[in-house]
């Protein structure tokens, strides 16, 4: 009995015995092994010849010896690579399940991010690097059909024969105009990687780039060379004018002396560049033109981005054994495809805020490391790739911590900028937060200011670690009814307010300024007070998810007792976690952000801001909770835009580009000692667009760029840093106190400063 992953549906299965993916591998292998070797048998066998004048002779000019010799090497190279590209799969095979199933309700999403991949939507993002790999991607498969329509060609009798006349004169100009594309994005390729030399490109240059380079290149130069020679041997007929690279060359090499010998070593070399790339396939990151493509189809899964994996519940299971991922075999098949899925084009890399600013972490080595130790650990326990590899790469157990350190985990933001970049779809977050709950929950590896954090949330209910009972006390003037959890929830909305909103001075602000809004808007809502606890957002991403699962089960019981329906929240964290996570445990409401929500009862009128103006610059920054993890990019820039007057200015990193805060993941609750702190940076960016006033939506952005402004040296109200709902009521209520103290000039602009 073995145990058996399929990569197709995720079930762990055991079985005495079953096609496995890596015999699928191994069988598309062997049959076009087969198909290159009866085709050279019929073509010797049957002799078909093509007798139009207007046509290309296949193995023109090459002795009888090397096309055997063509015909016996190739299958034998096809097989020997599908039995390298096999032993990847039995690799991804090692790891857990993972429900990756093609449904009818997700297919259609499959094949738009498929499609999406393919058209290199995500590379375009970098015109430089998506243009210069579209015209290797697309060069490279039209060659392969163009090859691939030659060989049909020359199989068939001279009846059904179809490459002469004018379709052959096409079919040569399509032929160039792909070589021509490959080999100019193959010499860009060079420059950017050996002369331009980019950052994310230099740190990771190792010499199998330069191995795969070189042979490509080799392919496509001596494709062309090959091709003169033979249109100069055959005298430059005027039809192959058409191979519009090829007969001009073969102008320049028809006076040569020798040109049958010449065709005959180019034709060699081409083939042997060919070769090479065939053994260079499985083994080098060259593998992932065929991983990246069923990566890129495998993006959809059964849970929302922003939710982490759900693991059983740790407060009844007993036969657990390990939680969290430690070695190869704790990650999932599609953890361990990913690795084998990276180009190594360092886009993660780039768009990391802990790597900008000089923390340890590169979120491109967490995939590559993992792939290391996956492969020396593997049946046959090399170190991938075998060429170039570091020395100092040594891997003695199956263990990702051979390689992965502890301080590269901590100092991920888990902002969701590197899993967003990813052009093939790869999901690195998900590996961290799995390690990261291997070493806090089996290890109790966590940084020391976490336990201050820990013991908040488990004894007080919130990470501040302040006396729950007092949660409604900033409501205390506002009259709003705090409900009574025993009794049934009667009103619309439940305003949850979080942790922050009800301990932290700058967000206590917040969460008046929304009361505010939404009492203004009519809206029929209450709030927990005591009866809330704190979400378990912080718990979760540090790896402590016994915690997490304990404040979960509380609140849900707690809500669905109640009959809730719809809930209302200012954080970003607490509203990715009731939306995203809450329903892996039996919570499901309708959730809204609370910039959602004031966009609806804008929209709808039922919030006029039709007189309030803000005559200033400001400023919105995205919060990755928001934005990345749950898309929503829009209704923070709605609903300030409405404002009369108001100027929205971009920061250069926005939207799903926006850079974090460095609170997320945790960090919140951890010193930042090593490097640039990432709310520095980010705040610095924010200033430099000149906005008189940042605008925010989350209350850990808020109180990190607040700091950020105020470390650059801006005091108080030089630079207004607030949320969303601040500016709003700041704006209505300037508005209303000028028309009221002037009423002859109530269209007068208004600055709240």
């Amino acid at each position: 009995m073995v145990r058996s992953v399929d990569i197709v549906s995720g079930n762990l299965t055991y079985v005495k015995a079953r096609v496995k993916p890596h015999h699928l591998a191994l069988a598309i292998g062997v049959a076009f092994a087969s198909v290159t070797a009866g085709s050279g048998i019929a073509a010797a066998a049957f002799g078909f010849h093509n007798y139009n004048p207007v046509h290309r002779e296949v193995f023109g000019n090459i002795p009888g010896a090397l096309k055997v010799a063509f015909y016996v090497i190739t299958p034998f190279l096809i097989v020997l690579g599908a039995w390298n590209f096999a032993q990847r799969v039995k690799n991804w095979e090692r790891g857990a399940p993972d429900l990756r199933a093609t449904t009818g309700t997700n297919v259609r999403r499959r094949v738009r991010d498929y499609k999406a991949g393919v058209i290199m939507q995500t590379l375009l993002r970098d015109p430089a690097a998506g243009i210069m790999h579209a015209l290797l991607y697309y060069g490279f498969l039209v060659l392969l059909a163009v090859t691939t329509t030659l060989e049909i060609d020359h199989q068939l009798p001279e009846s059904l024969k179809f490459l002469h006349g004018g379709t052959y004169q096409g079919f040569s100009f399509v032929g160039d105009l792909a070589g021509l594309a490959f080999t100019v994005g193959m010499l860009w390729a060079v420059v950017r990687r050996y002369i331009q030399r980019p950052y994310r490109i230099r740190i990771k240059t190792r010499p199998e780039h330069a191995l795969i380079l070189g042979v490509l290149l080799g392919l496509g130069i001596t494709g062309f060379a090959a091709e003169a020679f033979r249109i100069a041997l055959e005298g430059r007929p005027s039809y192959e004018q058409w191979s519009f690279v090829g007969y001009p060359l073969s102008a320049l090499v028809s006076g040569v002396d020798a040109v049958a010998g010449w065709h005959q070593v180019m034709w060699i070399s081409h083939v042997f560049c060919f070769m090479a790339f065939l053994v260079m396939l499985p083994v080098t990151m060259l593998r992932h033109m065929f991983t990246s493509p069923l990566n890129m189809y495998l993006k959809d899964r059964e849970r929302p981005k922003g939710a982490m994996r759900a693991l059983p519940d740790l407060m009844e299971a007993e036969d657990i054994e390990t939680i969290g991922a430690s070695v190869v075999e704790d990650f999932t098949w599609k953890q361990l495809l990913d690795t084998d899925s990276c180009t190594m084009c360092g886009r993660c890399t780039a768009v990391c805020p802990a790597h900008a600013t000089g923390k340890p972490l590169d979120p491109r080595e967490i995939v590559l490391k993992t792939g290391e130790v996956m492969a020396a650990t593997g049946e046959h326990g090399q170190v991938s790739p075998p060429i170039g590899t570091d020395a100092e790469i040594t891997v003695s157990a199956n263990s990702l911590f051979e390689r992965i350190s502890t301080e590269e985990l901590w100092a991920c933001t888990t902002c969701r900028a590197c899993d967003e970049i990813c052009p093939v779809n790869i999901e690195i977050l998900d590996k961290i937060l799995d390690m990261r709950r291997y070493l806090t929950l089996m290890e109790s590896d966590f940084p020391s200011e976490l336990g201050s954090a820990f013991r908040g949330m488990e004894n007080n209910a919130n990470p501040w670690n302040m006396n729950n009972g007092e949660r409604a006390d900033w409501a205390s003037e506002l009259d709003i009814e705090v409900v009574d959890p025993s009794d049934p929830f009667d009103h619309e909305y439940l305003y949850w307010v979080g942790c922050a909103g009800s301990f932290d001075d700058k967000n206590q602000k917040v969460s008046e300024a929304t009361s505010k809004l939404l009492r203004r808007a009519g809206v029929d809502f209450a709030i927990l007070g005591p009866a809330e606890m704190c979400t378990g957002d912080s718990a979760r991403r540090s790896g402590n998810e016994y915690l997490f699962q304990m404040l979960a089960t509380e609140n849900i019981n707690s809500l669905n007792e109640m009959g809730v329906r719809k809930i209302v929240t200012q954080c970003p964290h607490c509203f990715n976690t009731l939306k995203n996570e809450y329903p892996q445990y039996g919570g499901n409401w309708e959730v809204l952000h609370h910039t959602q929500f004031l966009e609806e009862l804008v929209e709808s009128g039922a919030l006029d801001l039709s007189e309030a103006r803000l005559e200033e610059r400001i400023v919105y920054h995205d919060s990755c909770y928001l934005g990345r993890h749950n898309d929503v990019y829009m209704s923070p820039r709605n609903v300030i835009g409405n404002l009369g007057g108001v100027e929205i200015v971009e920061a250069p990193r926005n939207g799903n580009n926006g850079m974090c805060c460095g609170a997320g993941g945790a960090r919140m609750w951890m010193e930042e000692t090593i490097g640039t702190k990432v709310n520095d940076e980010r705040s610095q960016e924010l200033i430099d667009t000149g906005a008189s006033r940042i605008a925010t939506a989350c209350p850990f952005c808020y109180v990190m760029i607040d700091d950020g402004v105020k470390a650059q040296g801006f005091e108080e109200g030089q630079i207004k840093v607030a949320d969303i709902s601040i500016h709003l009521i700041e704006a209505l209520e300037a508005t209303e106190a000028q028309r009221q103290s002037d009423p002859d000039n109530q269209g007068n602009a208004v600055n709240t400063d």
